[in-house]
């Protein structure tokens, strides 16, 4: 690839490729995961592009709005949508370098992430809704137990490589695998795969196809195209988060870019199907015991910054 500046026409285009192919390959995932589910349970389950049809017939429908909810439940949608994309557009998808390296810094990622979520929760409470307002403070609660576990282990990442650059980071890791402290990056990986598995809407944390549960509570005023797009930012995040993780930890791609698709949505459905049996082999469990899990992957994320501080 030609040394070309981040910010050039040329490299936006790419971002803006990138943002396309995960906006239009999230449905088939979460249809992926869910025919996944469903086999593993004797039972038929819907084709893997019921989301497809999902989001049309969404789109087509009335769009209707609690009387009390205010302008922050109106313009969420677009900010979960808008938030998911820009963080599309940085990673380094279809190549080894970030498409907007100059932008793709992992502080810069975890705060994008924070707006999601705060805006997530901010529409169930804004809605006027109990039932929305308590499935928004815990989703708020999540990711107080969840987004430490992720942020240690990619600092870690970060501190080996030298860099909060995502493209350094995933590059350092493979060429060096940890450098002088391969241990401390093998918890880290292990740590952030254990963050990805929960932001990726698993259970026993979650249950991402369960609009009626507490945890997807802030979705129950949402209609129309709004609830379309919602949906669609939901998957949208899970796919990121994925993608995070073969971009720092897996990053191999070919120069040619058709080749690096094809290898990206590769190990994509790899991860996903991976992620889909685990999810399958565990059982649901109440809510107010997550913490009882989370403390596990805080425990792993911090002996990996131990370690890297003992050189190990």
């Amino acid at each position: 690839m030609p040394n070309i500046d981040a910010l050039s026409p040329f490299w936006i285009i790419v971002g803006l490729l990138q943002a396309v192919l995960l906006l239009l390959v999230a449905p088939l995932m979460s249809g992926i995961s869910r025919q996944i589910r469903a086999r593993m349970q004797s039972r038929r389950g819907p084709g893997i592009f019921q989301d497809y049809r999902d989001l049309v017939k969404l789109i087509c429908r009335q769009e209707m709005s609690p009387a009390n909810a205010g302008i922050i439940f109106r313009i969420t949608p677009l900010i979960l949508i808008g938030t998911m994309l820009l963080v599309a557009m940085i990673l380094p998808i279809m190549t080894l370098n970030s498409a907007m390296s100059m932008v793709g810094d992992l502080i810069v990622i975890i705060y994008l992430f924070a707006l999601f979520r705060f805006f997530f929760s901010l529409s169930g409470i804004d809605s006027g809704s109990p039932f929305a307002g308590l499935g928004a403070s815990r989703e708020l609660m999540l990711g107080i137990l969840v987004e430490p576990i992720l942020i240690l282990g990619l600092i870690v990442i970060a501190l080996i490589a030298g860099s909060t650059n995502i493209s350094f980071m995933g590059i350092k890791f493979v060429t060096q695998w940890g450098g002088a402290t391969p241990t401390a990056a093998m918890l880290a990986m292990i740590a952030c795969a254990f963050a990805v598995f929960i932001e990726m809407g698993k259970i026993p944390f979650d249950y991402a196809e369960a609009e009626q549960e507490l945890q997807e509570g802030p979705l129950s005023e949402y209609s129309g195209i709004g609830f379309a797009l919602i949906k669609l930012s939901i998957s949208l995040k899970q796919v990121i988060f994925a993608s995070l993780f073969i971009a720092v930890f897996i990053p191999f791609s070919p120069a040619n870019f058709l080749l690096a698709i094809l290898c990206y949505l590769v190990k994509l459905i790899v991860v996903f199907v991976l992620a889909s049996i685990f999810e399958n082999c565990l059982c649901r469990g109440r809510f107010l015991l997550t913490s009882n899990v989370t403390w596990a992957g805080f425990g792993v994320s911090v002996l990996a910054y131990v370690f890297y501080l003992t050189g190990l």
